[in-house]
């Protein structure tokens, strides 16, 4: 093979349905190219690439590729990797030069890759490469994404802040707000180690910002099946970390793009029916409980109307996580055993209906001493529980019951 560097396509960021000058024949061999965005990798190269080709020789001999794309990093991550060519004949060499960008390095890789489908992982090691033979065969068996979740069965994070799993969460909820239709498509919407069929985003414009390329494949892809496979987010074992402030803001600019301007193609989901009606049964049996308790505290004891609704409100919703534990997401508790993981779940469940309960308040307010003048209190707190029902509802299909966190070392 020769050691070339492969040139950057020019033009705007959309991926053809074959790589442009590669001939039928030759692109029929290549089922599977992957791309390794890089910058500042150089420590890293050799391992990733070494892990890969041993996987991937064992499971589709001589029918992928490797792409590497490097933006020109300052210690010759991309020299390194041209240096493995001759060992590694699967691997391909791309340096730009005049462009920068995680999300436009992937897309510009995808552009000369010759598979069917097309796929991603980080050159850090935080990406555990054995995941990528489970995303693969879910993709062969006729997903159209394929996505590695650290908020699904098997996945976590392992070692990361409180700070940096607030992050993180707050992120997802605030996509679930602006872009239900995409965000809430995935578990884990933030990750950026996955695979998708050509088929399904060629000859659509992309235009992502930041680090997210996830979030424009689902947004302006035809992406109709999509499997999700967990994984434990590792620590990076060179090299520094590319996550800051700004990729943050980055992110909220793509949620409002795709939400404002952007076209974002048609969503088919299933809702989960029955899972909603036991989540609405254990919903009633909080308001009964919560009633109750507003009418004792408040014309009983004689507490204050706030007072009395926080109290009530707080023990309406530990009585609605323990019917939700044993019935409503009885499936998923199973596979959540131990007091640990209940212990997780409820501080995420109340969390979330804390949330609720600051707006169930603001709203009560408005609705006694505005909207009723200070009359028909339970009235006015039966419409604001009906009210913040279906923001609980939502967030807690999408973040609740989820294992985010593993022991040090697994």
């Amino acid at each position: 093979m020769s050691n070339l560097l492969l040139s950057p396509p020019p033009g705007p960021l959309e991926v053809p349905i074959a790589s442009p000058g590669a001939d039928s024949s030759t692109a029929a061999e290549v089922v599977f190219s992957l791309i390794i965005p890089t910058y500042k990798e150089s420590g890293n190269v050799a391992k990733i690439v070494a892990q890969l080709t041993q996987l991937l020789d064992n499971f589709i001999p001589d029918r992928y590729e490797l792409i590497l794309v490097d933006d020109d990093s300052p210690d010759l991550t991309w020299q390194v990797a041209q240096s493995l060519t001759d060992k590694y004949p699967q691997l391909h060499v791309m340096r730009r030069q005049g462009e920068r960008g995680l999300s436009s390095a992937v897309i510009r890789g995808w552009q000369v890759a010759r598979g069917k489908i097309l796929g991603v992982i980080d050159a850090d090691l935080q990406h555990p490469p054995e995941i990528l033979l489970k995303l693969l065969s879910s993709t062969l068996d006729g997903a159209d994404l394929a996505v590695a979740s650290r908020h699904v069965e098997g996945g976590g994070v392992s070692d990361w802040s409180v700070v940096r799993r607030l992050l993180s969460r707050g992120a997802q909820v605030l996509g679930l707000l602006v872009c239900p239709a995409v965000v809430g498509r995935v578990s884990d919407p933030m990750s950026g180690y996955f695979m998708v069929r050509r088929s399904a985003i060629a000859h659509h414009r992309l235009s992502p910002i930041g680090y997210k390329i996830l979030l424009e494949v689902i947004g302006r892809g035809e992406i109709k099946d999509i499997a999700e496979v967990g994984y434990v987010f590792q620590e990076r074992e060179s090299g520094d970390s590319k996550v800051t402030w700004k990729q943050y803001v980055e992110y909220i600019g793509h949620l409002i793009r795709l939400r404002s301007q952007g076209r974002i193609s048609r969503i088919r989901q299933k809702w989960p029916m029955r899972r909603f009606i036991r989540y609405g049964t254990v919903g009633f049996s909080g308001v009964i409980v919560d009633m109750a308790l507003l009418y004792l505290l408040y014309q009983g004891v004689g507490l204050g109307l706030t007072t009395s609704k926080i109290i009530a409100a707080e023990a309406a919703i530990l009585s609605n996580f323990f019917w939700n534990d044993i019935w409503t997401f009885a499936d998923m508790v199973r596979r959540q055993t131990g007091w640990s993981n209940r212990f997780k779940r409820l501080l995420k469940f109340n969390t979330i209906c804390i949330s609720g309960l600051v707006l169930n308040v603001l709203l009560l307010q408005v609705f006694f001493n505005v909207i009723f003048g200070q009359n028909l209190p339970y009235l006015a707190n039966l419409i604001t529980i009906l009210l913040v029902a279906v923001w609980n509802f939502w967030l807690n299909l999408k973040l609740s019951w989820r294992v985010t966190a593993v022991e040090q070392g697994r």
